[in-house]
């Protein structure tokens, strides 16, 4: 009974912090499940990716109401991301855990510091972007996708970042990474149960504490990014994140 007031209040706190950053909290799930529930890491995957769904489509349904979803922008992404999910999934046996981790943990870092650069330094005229939008939005795309392939993982760190590097709101780059979540939320759960079970008892209290922080979520965001000056911290505020995130991966 214990740990299953604690799965509610985590997935609360995480349904809330993570949704409003455009993530699925797939990392903090796992951490979750393998240290409270001793999950093997193929049950932890799996369960981690089945929770963080009913959340992102609250999510994505509450931002769709309010006309914040960048369909154009997401869908791109979403293309390029559910081939990279198969590839993920099917060279994860023979990846090296250690590389992995590494090459995920120096992106998410390299992301970050990006997006901290773009928050204090404007690009100066008539400089044109090395990539594309458009095969920027696919590069994102498909690192989102192998992260979820691979490990389970939600993937919103790169997709969202990279839809704030893109020049998209924080609102909207929210939005937008819950959408594109969700599509790859679909196709990663489907493989990532063939692979392991769920334990649905961890995965109960997870669900109904998120679905809550998912409909909380929406409001938050856009009273956080209301005024310039508080949309400015949340960007730094993400940069700083995702840096700690690939630190922590990487290490």
């Amino acid at each position: 009974m214990g740990n299953l007031l604690l799965m509610v209040i985590v997935g609360l706190a995480v349904g809330i912090f993570v949704i409003s950053l455009g993530g699925g909290g797939g990392a903090i799930y796992l951490g979750v499940l393998t240290a409270i529930f001793q999950l093997s890491p193929s049950a932890a995957a799996a369960t981690s990716i089945v929770t963080s769904l009913p959340a992102l489509v609250m999510g994505s349904w509450s931002y769709y109401r309010r006309g914040l979803i960048n369909f154009k922008l997401g869908n791109r992404m979403l293309v390029a991301a559910i081939p990279s999910i198969f590839v993920g999934f099917f060279i994860s046996p023979w990846l090296p855990e250690r590389v992995y981790k590494l090459v995920i943990g120096l992106i998410l870092m390299f992301l970050g510091v990006q997006l901290i650069i773009k928050v204090y330094r404007q690009p100066k005229e008539g400089r044109s972007a090395r990539l594309s939008p458009q095969a920027a939005s696919v590069l994102y795309g498909i690192m989102g996708g192998l992260m979820v392939g691979i490990a389970g993982l939600s993937g919103g760190g790169p997709i969202t970042t990279g839809l704030l590097l893109l020049g998209a709101s924080m609102a909207s780059a929210s939005a937008t990474s819950a959408y594109v979540l969700v599509g790859m939320s679909i196709v990663g759960a489907l493989l990532h149960i063939s692979g392991g079970s769920i334990d649905w008892h961890a995965a109960g209290g997870l669900i109904a504490g998120s679905l809550v922080g998912a409909f909380l979520a929406p409001p938050i965001v856009l009273w956080m990014t209301a005024k310039p000056a508080r949309a400015r911290i949340v960007k730094l505020f993400m940069g700083i994140f995702i840096i700690v995130m690939g630190l922590r991966t990487a290490l």
